[in-house]
């Protein structure tokens, strides 16, 4: 099934579109908090502090919002975390010279972040066929690199003709818009996962070893992009003049070669199973990474950003589908928030660790930073790639006032990808 089957499809158009709104201010605050409170004459210290409570918070704030949509479902639970967040934007914009407002707006607009993303994938299989989910995830993923790209243009773009408190208003507008379009659709209101397992207890899907190595495997990845995102612009400004738009190029080519590498990925029609694929897409990520290590020429430099960004698509695209595999009974949400928050937390500490490496006379070890990210991610994902096995369970999805047929019925067949 192509692409256009699957936006011809009832409310894909609708969901898509609303959650790449809702999540463009994802793409936007960290640059933004920065922007705001740097016109207000507020010290780099603090500026750090405010986008890194930004960024812890929102690593917390997404599981438990998870957790919650499992529970009640998601229209309740996106409106009040938009309009939460909206008042953290607000707090930002109004004082983003506090030294208390401006960390404390900075903390909620993180914490309640609507969770458009878990809730999204939480929804493509009540959405689409079986045939199509390949196609949907892929789309979905190709989506993400859209957002890189986007979310900061479009600050840039508002500060430039109006101001950064200006953006900071747009994202609060933004995420509160996003969430009304998903959450009064009606996929989003009929959606309530089924009963949680009683065993869940605590850890909820982290009690699935699986999920946890497959997560930790994703760490890596999201690593081995933080660290090449500042590679890229080390090396843009040790090759000043050497490309043209120097580090943004660079960072633009990669997520092109994302955008394609996920479209191509929904059109092939896959013999491997979701296991297989995963572990195989990371494997070749960490081949595509290595070549960077060399460092050559801006040009050639340029053909390598490419190439580097072509996979990190289709393993995302591949890793959605077996996160929902691999989910306990009625956490698929939850889990789908902690790949959002393993995957960023990876990244901070790769754009931390690779910082401090760019301080050096060489970027070699930047880019082997890089590269060891995504390679340690990929040994993890391929050595655990027998825990990668779902359990036989019921159907994932229940619609809402779903009624209790009067005699037993035929289970439903386990969902097989692959």
């Amino acid at each position: 099934m192509g692409y256009l089957a699957l936006l011809r499809a009832p409310h894909v158009t609708r969901l898509l579109l609303g959650t790449l709104l809702g999540r463009l201010p994802a793409g936007m605050t960290a640059l933004v908090i920065a922007l705001a409170l740097r016109e207000s004459g507020v010290p780099y210290g603090r500026i750090g502090l405010a986008t890194s409570v930004y960024a812890l918070a929102a690593a917390v704030g997404g599981p438990v919002l998870g957790r919650i949509v499992d529970r009640t479902g998601q229209p309740r639970v996106l409106l009040a975390s938009a309009v939460i967040a909206g008042g953290g934007y607000a707090l930002l914009a109004l004082a983003p010279g506090s030294p208390v407002a401006a960390p404390l707006g900075a903390a909620v607009a993180g914490l309640a972040m609507p969770p458009l993303e878990p809730c999204l994938r939480s929804l493509w299989p009540d959405v689409v066929e079986d045939e199509q989910l390949d196609t949907a995830y892929a789309f979905d993923s190709a989506s993400q690199q859209i957002l890189y790209v986007a979310g900061p243009l479009a600050v840039a773009g508002i500060a430039g003709l109006f101001s950064p408190v200006a953006a900071l208003w747009v994202a609060a507008g933004l995420g509160l818009a996003g969430a009304l379009v998903v959450a009064t659709a009606a996929p989003a209101r009929a959606w309530r996962a089924p009963a949680r397992e009683k065993s869940a207890g605590l850890l909820g899907p982290l009690r699935s070893p699986g999920l946890v190595l497959l997560l930790v495997g994703l760490a890596g990845a999201g690593w081995a992009v933080g660290a090449q995102n500042v590679l890229f612009i080390a090396y843009a400004e040790r090759h000043a003049g050497g490309l043209p738009g120097g580090g943004g190029t660079l960072l633009a080519l990669a997520a092109l070669g994302g955008l394609l590498g996920a479209l191509a990925y929904g059109t092939v029609n896959w013999r491997q199973s979701t296991a297989t694929r995963t572990w195989l897409m990371a494997l070749a990520m960490a081949a595509s990474y290595l070549p960077l290590v060399t460092l050559p020429g801006p040009y050639p430099m340029a053909a390598l950003a490419f190439v580097s960004g072509i996979l990190l698509a289709p393993l995302l695209a591949a890793a959605f589908v077996l996160v929902a595999e691999l989910a306990p009974t009625g956490t698929v949400t939850e889990a789908f928030a902690w790949l959002v928050t393993l995957f960023a937390t990876g990244n901070s500490l790769g754009y931390a660790v690779s910082g401090h490496l760019a301080e050096g006379s060489s970027l070699r070890p930047v880019a082997v930073c890089a590269a060891g990210g995504i390679a340690l991610g990929a040994a993890v994902l391929f050595g655990a790639r027998r825990w990668f096995r779902s359990a036989p369970t019921a159907p994932r999805f229940e619609p809402v006032g779903a009624v209790e047929p009067a005699e037993p019925v035929e289970p439903a067949e386990p969902l097989t990808v692959g």
